[in-house]
């Protein structure tokens, strides 16, 4: 194939490629970067929420009296997490299109849920049940949040799961137009 030829097919694969790649309109239900980031503030701002109120619980009271070790360590790891998603969030905020850094925040909060519930238990039983009812009040405040991400972390894995496919199809195009034998030349 003649160089110029194979310059002008690589160039218009790219464009197809680079217009296929554009989003025409964001699919229904997608949130924009933008639209996500105030969602990511609000994360990191109810992970600040809830570091200050694990860090006001005392748990070696409840060691005192018959409690298992394992709640301190519990209580460290939720506080440690709490200050990690509010790190993690306000960073994702600024670029909320990392699919990865998503997934962490997403992580998180699971792993927080989960041991902020814990926590609950022993300070409902160790404790009072209005202090475990006020950090469960206090935790459900993010459901929403974590809802809304978790939706926008799917739609962005499947429109970049889109994007891949156009892009391998048409670089297999393009090779396979590069690849083809060419015409035979005719002499005059």
């Amino acid at each position: 194939m003649r160089p110029a030829l194979r310059a002008f097919t690589m160039l218009a694969g790219a464009a197809a490629l680079w217009a296929q790649t554009q989003p025409a309109q964001q699919p229904a239900g997608m949130l924009n970067p933008w639209e996500i980031a105030p969602v990511l503030e609000e994360i990191s701002g109810h992970g600040a929420r809830l570091a200050d109120a694990l860090g006001r619980i005392n748990v070696r009271p409840w060691i005192d009296r018959g409690a298992s070790e394992t709640y301190f360590e519990l209580w460290q790891s939720a506080t440690e997490q709490a200050k990690a998603l509010t790190d993690t969030a306000g960073a994702l905020a600024r670029n909320p299109e990392r699919l990865s850094a998503g997934l962490d925040v997403l992580f998180r909060i699971q792993a927080l849920e989960t041991m902020v519930g814990s926590l609950e238990q022993g300070m409902r039983k160790y404790q009072t049940p209005a202090a475990a009812a006020a950090l469960a009040a206090l935790a459900a405040q993010n459901g929403a949040n974590r809802s809304r991400l978790e939706r926008y972390l799917v739609n962005l894995a499947a429109e970049q799961e889109q994007q891949l496919q156009v892009m391998d199809s048409e670089a297999q195009r393009c090779r396979a137009s590069l690849t083809a034998p060419s015409p035979p030349s005719r002499k005059r």
